[in-house]
């Protein structure tokens, strides 16, 4: 068994643009996290995109010096099933040199099938819902709205990508979940507990902090959206629930983000109306959350919100659904209502319009839970969390029980 005095060695294997934007970003922070948590980190990315801190191994797959592999040209799933076999091979040259492997989707098989086959854990990255529960419920709500998703966009109905990361859930040892929300999805689709690992996103302090001279707290509520302006987001809901509520009469909504087209068209008349102001994608997020008093995310599936930590951290508190981040706490540090409540929301910008007092209690709240989900601290749960694992996968009698199937 791995001594707690002896650093973890961690082989991290993600197929994509390590440090570019969304899960690529995540990725990125996990990794650093982890070495600033005392972890020993060789990293397999795809492509280096934003440079590492000095400790970390660096071994590109599709990339060399500056010759690089097109993910355009060889396809998504292509580049991914190459980097994956890659992985593998190298993996099975070092025997002995790796206590767990940490792999992501559409990447992993053949890496976890090595894995079990020497005898190591390995974790597979889930951030975010299963992905059949994902693609049912963002299809179901689209036609609810009558919004078309185009054939690429990433919660369309694919199935061989469903296929592939169906069969990565079922090779690896624990499927990584950063929030109750995602355990609940693979709960519902016939997965057992223990096979679900727990660990948490966070949220970079230097950037996302509060300052007491943001802005005057006038009498409206400013609100903020900020994300990618797609159905599972729910951002109808919460224009919905803004033009019921008196708060829009004094107030301002923000909508930070892309928008899908057709989404977009739908929400055409709550958009124009002269309390929401649409200021397309923005690189000053953390301004924008300093001067806002509400972050709005009533998703209606989610990985965890990364958007959720970065308010908190900014002082503005989170008016989200039940399906984000569990570092919310209902009239704790934020605002939860049930996904698709639009009276519930309705009701909660109502009341942080009319009772600042509370409003002010739980931005204190969020401001001093804050330093407990910044990067730094979820890259030291994601090392308690391996060390678990390898416990476990130590404890096993055979190296076939890493393969133990839902």
């Amino acid at each position: 068994m791995l001594g707690s005095d002896k650093p973890i060695r961690v082989l991290y294997s993600f197929p994509h643009k390590l440090g570019a934007s969304r899960i690529c970003y995540t990725a990125w922070e996990q990794v650093r996290g982890l070495c600033a948590a005392g972890a020993e980190v060789l990293v397999f990315p795809g492509v280096l995109h934003r440079p590492l801190p000095a400790g970390i191994t660096l071994r590109p797959t599709l990339a060399r010096r500056q010759w690089r592999i097109s993910y355009r040209l060889l396809g998504t799933l292509r580049a991914c099933a190459l980097h994956d076999w890659l992985v593998s091979r190298r993996l099975e040259a070092l025997a002995g040199q790796i206590d767990i492997v940490h792999t992501w989707p559409l990447a992993a098989l053949r890496t976890l099938q090595t894995a079990a086959r020497m005898g190591i854990p390995a974790v597979l990255e889930r951030p975010n819902a299963h992905t059949r529960f994902a693609y049912q419920v963002v299809q179901e709500e689209c036609a609810r709205l009558g919004v078309k998703l185009p054939r690429n966009h990433e919660h369309a109905w694919k199935p061989a990508v469903l296929a592939r990361e169906e069969e990565e859930y079922q090779q690896a040892y624990r499927i990584l979940c950063p929030s109750e929300f995602v355990v609940q999805t693979f709960l519902q689709q016939g997965f057992s507990r223990e096979r679900l690992a727990r660990h948490e996103y966070g949220f970079d302090e230097t950037a996302f902090y509060a300052t007491d001279s943001a802005r005057a707290r006038g009498s409206g509520l400013r609100v903020l959206f900020a994300g990618v302006c797609a159905v599972r987001k729910g951002l109808h809901y919460a224009l919905e629930a803004w033009l019921r509520s008196p708060a829009h009469r004094q107030g301002t909504f923000l909508i930070a983000g892309e928008f899908l087209p057709a989404y977009a068209r739908t929400l055409a008349a709550q958009l124009a109306h002269p309390s929401v102001r649409v200021l397309g994608n923005r690189n000053d997020l953390p301004d924008l959350m300093r001067q806002s008093d509400v972050l709005v995310l009533p998703s209606i599936e989610e990985g965890f919100g990364l958007v959720c930590a970065e308010a908190m951290g900014s002082g503005c508190v989170p008016l989200v659904s039940d399906a984000c981040t569990d570092i919310c706490v209902h009239m704790g540090n934020a605002l939860v209502h049930h996904v698709g409540d639009v009276e519930a929301l309705t009701r909660h910008l109502t009341l942080l319009q009319q009772d600042r007092e509370l409003l002010e209690r739980l931005r204190t709240a969020c401001l001093r839970c804050a330093p407990q989900h910044t990067w730094t601290a979820a890259g030291r749960k994601l090392l308690q969390v391996y060390r678990q694992v390898i416990a476990e996968g130590t404890s096993d009698s055979a190296a076939p029980a890493l393969r133990t199937c839902a």
